[in-house]
């Protein structure tokens, strides 16, 4: 599991140190970087996928696309350098990476472990080097290439699915795009215990329309194999017949693919979600942050993009619960950078789900707002 990323010249970031847990959200104001970090983490994976000895960082794929190295680095403290840094199982691992501004990928200037420095990129794989004997670097290499990230431009409905290959299929894809294909070829996989809801078979299929219905009640998933296409029929009542993604609701087809994922998942694999809560009702907001809870409770690592109080709240609701520890859970808030203030501030939960300070402009809007309507304002 990561426990920390360190961002140097990155964005907004002249330096940013952030503690990570197994279920961390990152919440604030809007340009503020919260998006930066999960990139980061994107990109390492972007470039694994696409080339695994590449001595280049590849800041253009089918994950993300960020432009040159001008779009990257920090304008008011570097001009051709940025560096990232992860703790994972008691390791540190830095990279260090360099560029003219126009490119649209950056060598690798520096590799190094625990302080010591790998000098010869050419001796990278999976940009970390290769040593069969060293388990550390194997699973980082491992979370790393098969990392998910789900942004909030997902796909919208659609009339048929993409038949993905399954060896080669990177997750259910940056924007949802191949979710129907992992659920086609995963249907019987088992679920991990922690996370079956007992009303259905362990099994992944059935899992993740059991988990849909606790946000639509009756909803039903239909799959049909159509040559190289997949036809996803989708209900939300018994009495109905099932009908094409299209004509259906927009929020059961953007919270599927986070279902998918998670519930496809293995223990130890990191998922990053922009925006679970896009077109959710609020009550299902916060069932989402319970279920995320349990799953992070359940090994699996996620690093969640949020503006809604209701995850969160979701969240408390489990750690007061029990369903997940309060140190298991990381909260960060990021504001825009200016002098004299501190860009991200880390409210912390305790086992009762209560958080110990509120920063002006964490999820305070509607008590502003009903100070106004009281006139207290």
């Amino acid at each position: 599991m990561l426990t920390r990323i360190d961002l140097h010249h990155f964005k907004c970031f002249e330096l940013l140190r952030l503690p990570l847990a197994p279920l961390t959200l990152l919440t604030g104001l809007n340009a503020s970087g919260k998006s930066s970090v999960l990139q980061t983490l994107a990109l390492l994976n972007q470039t694994i996928n696409e080339r695994e000895s590449s001595i280049r960082l590849i800041l253009n794929g089918r994950v993300v696309q960020l432009g040159t190295t001008a779009d990257l680095v920090d304008e008011e403290t570097s001009k051709d350098t940025f560096g990232i840094s992860l703790d994972s199982d008691e390791k540190v691992f830095e990279w260090a990476f360099c560029g003219n501004r126009h490119e649209r990928s950056m060598m690798i200037k520096r590799v190094s472990i625990n302080g010591k420095a790998i000098l010869n990129p050419q001796l990278l794989h999976c940009m970390l080097p290769i040593d069969d004997e060293d388990q550390a670097i194997q699973t980082l290499a491992h979370n790393l290439r098969d990392l998910t990230y789900i942004t909030a431009e997902r796909i919208p409905p659609q009339e048929t699915y993409q038949l993905g290959d399954p060896h080669m299929s990177n997750g259910v894809g940056s924007r949802g795009e191949h979710a129907i294909s992992i659920l086609h070829w995963g249907e019987d996989e088992p679920v991990y215990d922690e996370l079956i809801l007992p009303e259905s078979p362990g099994i992944l299929l059935r899992q993740v329309e059991e988990r849909m219905r606790t946000l639509f009640p009756g909803f039903r998933i239909n799959l049909q194999l159509a040559g190289n296409s997949l036809i996803l029929g989708l209900r939300i009542s018994d009495t109905t017949r099932f009908h094409n993604p299209t004509h259906t609701g927009f929020g059961l087809t953007q919270i599927l693919p986070i279902i998918v994922a998670i519930l496809a998942a293995n223990r130890g694999d990191i998922i990053m979600i922009e925006n679970p809560e896009i077109h959710l009702h609020p009550a299902g907001q916060a069932l989402v942050g319970q279920f995320m809870a349990d799953a992070a409770a359940a090994g699996i690592q996620l690093l969640v993009e949020t503006h809604s109080d209701h995850v969160l709240n979701g969240v408390r609701r489990a750690v007061k619960a029990s369903r997940i520890s309060a140190d298991q859970v990381a909260i960060h808030f990021f504001r825009p950078r200016s002098e004299g203030l501190t860009q991200v501030m880390s409210p912390t939960i305790d086992n009762s789900g209560n958080i110990d300070h509120w920063p002006d402009g964490f999820f305070d809007q509607f008590d502003k707002d009903a100070n106004y309507f009281a006139g207290w304002e």
